[in-house]
């Protein structure tokens, strides 16, 4: 059976890559999509170079003309649940939604239910794309579970296409807002600092020099200075895993409420203010794309969830007392 244009992606190396992998990258033009996943249609003969099947560890050479095959969806694993939702904008090809601090976005050991993959399910009625053949989550970029705000969810595998080229191609703003330990020097900075697995720690990420990290771009002002601590504003041009908490602890300033990156510097920021952050407090506060079907600019803000109000609260009474 011939596969839907819907299905089918072709694209043409500019230049030989000879130090990266094709599934590595496939991965950098389908950020969505993880390595994993397109190291299996690789494999099964999805993703073809020249029609040609060939292996995971291929280096792309210029002019080579790759063309993904997205196999059909299986059923979904995870089971649908009625879980409150909080919408900003919601039409027949996506959602933009609000995510509470506490939620962990896709299903995994230890978090097969209550997760917002289960609650999309049951509020879509199963309407989500599923793009490498994965179960029908429609999440086009994760925010981690700790961090509250914007997030856009795909409800066809079209819609989660274009949207990932956007993603991919940086034209995506996504604006944050953190609270970071310590008092920053500077009032405004950029932060060009590749990102790799930690080298021992596999569960953490960190700054990299050498051709094992994946390059990161954060701009970021000050907002506020508080007591032991400073309200930011962080822009991030690439979005690679905990990018935001890993570049600050990078500058010194690791978030408020990190223990994974910033346990020593929270334990002082509890000794000056007596404040205790009860999460990382990171929020995606601004989200603008274009719609895929219309070409129309969207802009969604979400406004500070109650728990980052009351730390800055806090921080500014106890400024205020001395």
């Amino acid at each position: 059976m011939p596969v839907p244009d819907s299905r089918r992606e072709k694209l043409v190396v500019e230049k030989s890559l000879p130090d990266i992998r094709l599934d590595q990258f496939l991965r950098e033009k389908f950020p969505a999509v993880s390595r994993g996943v397109f190291k299996r249609l690789i494999e099964e003969g999805h993703a073809r170079v020249n029609g040609k099947m060939v292996k995971a560890t291929h280096t792309p050479r210029a002019g080579e003309e790759i063309e993904i095959h997205w196999p059909e969806t299986r059923p979904a694993e995870a089971q649908p649940e009625e879980m409150p939702l909080d919408i900003l904008f919601e039409d027949d090809a996506l959602l933009v939604l609000n995510k509470p601090a506490g939620l962990v976005v896709h299903p995994s050991a230890g978090h097969d239910e209550h997760t917002l993959v289960n609650a999309l399910l049951h509020h879509c009625h199963g309407s989500l794309s599923g793009i490498g053949g994965v179960a029908r989550p429609g999440i086009v970029h994760r925010l981690d579970k700790e961090t509250s705000g914007c997030l856009v969810v795909a409800k066809n595998d079209e819609t989660h296409l274009a949207l990932s080229k956007q993603f991919a191609e940086r034209v995506v703003e996504k604006i944050y807002n953190a609270i970071v330990c310590g008092e920053t020097v500077r009032d405004s900075g950029e932060i060009r600092a590749a990102i790799a697995r930690h080298p021992s720690h596999r569960k953490r990420m960190a700054v990299s020099d050498d051709d094992s990290g994946r390059a990161a771009h954060t701009k970021w002002r000050v907002l506020e200075r508080l007591t032991g601590a400073t309200l930011v504003e962080a822009y991030i041009f690439t979005g690679r895993t905990h990018q935001i908490r890993v570049h600050f602890q990078f500058l010194g300033y690791p978030l408020a409420g990190d223990q994974t990156y910033g346990a020593r510097q929270n334990k002082r920021l509890e000794e000056v203010s007596g404040y205790e952050a009860p999460r990382v407090m990171l929020h995606a506060r601004v989200l603008s794309f274009t719609h895929p079907g219309t070409g129309k600019k969207l802009k969604f803000e979400s406004p500070l969830p109650k728990d980052f109000r009351g730390g800055l609260k806090r921080l500014r009474l106890v400024g205020d007392s001395k």
